[in-house]
């Protein structure tokens, strides 16, 4: 099988999250999208997030409609800090026989070379990245060249598919939740009145 990873936060999880799953699962030919919603991650220990318990329900409600997305916990049952190196060491374990890719937004490839291990993780395991459509890569590649050398950097422009716009961030969902404002179109209704339901961002 073909396996796509996407990690994240899903503070909460919308529409471009969805998107950028789908684009991977098309552009690459994959047989599922694992959603794998983290538990402490070393980025963010400076922001106070939405309970994992909640987080990893609307991923599920947001999955759950598609079958060939799937949702993994283990970032949440492991104890401390997750660092991705060590959920890829675990997925490749786990399937031997399989191709198994690392989903990673493409606003977050600058963001790289500061991940434990990002080298490592490089070689373990394939790399998509969708971009929007008149994004331009050099600068990013310019980065990632220069930090693991001309070949990693050649795998991850590989691995470059292209998705549709979507204009959206979970910063900006969370804001207008804030606010009072209507989330409407921002990701799926179900999760709209997860958030409701259970006073998330208010």
């Amino acid at each position: 099988m073909r396996l796509g990873f996407l990690g994240g936060t899903f503070d909460p999880v919308h529409e471009g999250h969805l998107a950028l799953a789908r684009a991977c699962r098309d552009g690459a030919a994959l047989d599922r999208v694992v959603f794998v919603v983290a538990g402490t991650p070393p980025h963010k220990l400076d922001r106070r997030l939405a309970p994992a318990k909640h987080r990893l329900a609307m991923v599920r409600l947001a999955a759950e409609p598609d079958p060939g997305f799937v949702v993994d916990d283990r970032e949440i049952r492991r104890e401390g800090i997750g660092y991705t190196i060590d959920t890829v060491g675990e997925i490749v374990r786990e399937h031997p026989d399989d191709d198994c890719f690392w989903i990673i937004g493409a606003d977050t490839l600058p963001e790289l070379p500061t991940w434990r291990e990002a080298a490592r993780l490089i070689d373990t395991i394939g790399i998509l990245s969708a971009t929007r459509p008149g994004y331009d890569p050099e600068p990013a590649i310019a980065v990632l060249d220069a930090q693991f050398g001309t070949v990693r950097a050649k795998r991850i422009s590989d691995g470059f598919l292209e998705m549709p716009p979507a204009a959206v961030s979970s910063t900006e969902i969370r804001a207008r939740l804030a606010g009072g404002e209507s989330v409407a179109g921002l990701g799926p209704d179900r999760v709209a009145a997860y958030i409701a339901a259970n006073g998330l961002y208010s």
